[in-house]
């Protein structure tokens, strides 16, 4: 029988962890083994990753598939090739070390197996800072909850979904273990855009991809926990800058080339250059001068596009309703 779901780990020197995560899911899809597989893509481990890989691969009601990268290819590149493997219908990528809750995969399997057209599920989750263990979420959401609306039953635009989700929390969107792909969806979107690697925001990219193609579900309930302060992006050097002033636009451009409004994504470049973080371009100017302004330079001029198609946008607006407006006084007074 073919399995329905790809539940595959990205992962790099954390076999603790690994094991962990995988007793969790051999004890989660009770019930569910002939539906699910694990796929695990070691990114060229040091410690004792491949002997935790073995130990599971000798579980009797468990599937697991693996492979181990030659050399450490990036934490992207990684979870890429995790979604390009996989060979299921749908495919749920996780991070290794996320608190999972264990009703997560029976429900995940019943939505996947009621809607046959199901193209992305997001599953809401919380947020818990990694050193004072405190709640958290983003600033335009109330309560401990990242996704702020739900459409459990997938009856809701798919497009509208996301660009509402994507709006209030780039974060939201790109949180990993937060999202279910149907496979065929999610690797079209990689094979039109195969820079999506080198791209630390392209999760967003791939959702949005998914979201504009089929059903599209956001559930009520919690299902994932969030630490954070231990994004793996936030190890490289230069993340938050070109995350702020490169990769973001480079996501919404390819939203746009792939159906989405241009009005959404220049007001969402808008809202990006409003919300940037100048303390970040000034740290990068004195460490990489070059580079820097290589990568902001191009940002600005797309912000001052974004700027005057908006203003041409709501002139055109405010014509056409100046045109109605005149159109029925005629009508009124003829």
């Amino acid at each position: 029988m073919n399995k329905l779901l790809t539940i595959a780990i990205p992962t790099y020197n954390r076999a603790e962890l690994l094991d962990k995560q995988l007793t969790w899911l051999a004890q989660a899809i009770i019930g569910f083994e002939s539906d699910c597989e694990f796929f695990i893509s070691d990114n060229c481990s040091t410690d004792n990753t491949q002997e935790v890989i073995k130990k599971w691969q000798n579980i009797s009601h468990i599937t697991l598939k693996s492979s181990r990268n030659s050399e450490n290819i990036g934490v992207m590149r990684n979870i890429i090739h995790c979604l390009k493997s996989a060979t299921t219908k749908y495919v749920w990528t996780i991070g290794d070390d996320d608190p999972i809750q264990d009703r997560a995969v029976a429900y995940v399997i019943n939505k996947i197996k009621k809607h046959e057209d199901l193209s992305l599920l997001f599953l809401n989750f919380s947020g818990r800072n990694q050193i004072t263990g405190e709640p958290v979420h983003p600033p335009t959401i109330v309560g401990n909850r990242w996704f702020d609306v739900d459409s459990e039953d997938g009856t809701g635009d798919g497009k509208a979904i996301f660009e509402h989700c994507f709006s209030k929390s780039v974060g939201a969107v790109i949180f990993l273990t937060a999202s279910v792909y149907r496979t065929d969806l999610v690797q079209r979107a990689l094979q039109i855009w195969q820079e999506a690697e080198d791209n630390w925001i392209s999760l967003a990219y791939l959702a949005g991809y998914c979201a504009a193609n089929g059903r599209t579900i956001v559930t009520k309930d919690t299902y994932v926990e969030c630490i954070v302060g231990v994004s793996y992006w936030q190890k490289e050097p230069k993340s938050a800058l070109l995350m702020q002033y490169k990769h973001l636009s480079d996501v919404l451009i390819k939203l746009e080339e792939n159906g989405y409004s241009k009005q959404f994504c220049r007001r969402m470049i808008l809202k990006n250059f409003q919300e940037a973080n100048l303390k970040v371009f000034l740290g990068a100017l004195r460490r990489w001068p070059v580079f820097a302004i290589q990568t902001v330079v191009p940002f600005l001029a797309l912000v001052g596009m974004s700027v005057f198609d908006v203003v041409a946008t709501k002139e055109l607006k405010m014509a056409e309703t100046t045109d109605s407006a005149a159109q029925n006084l005629q009508k009124y007074e003829g």
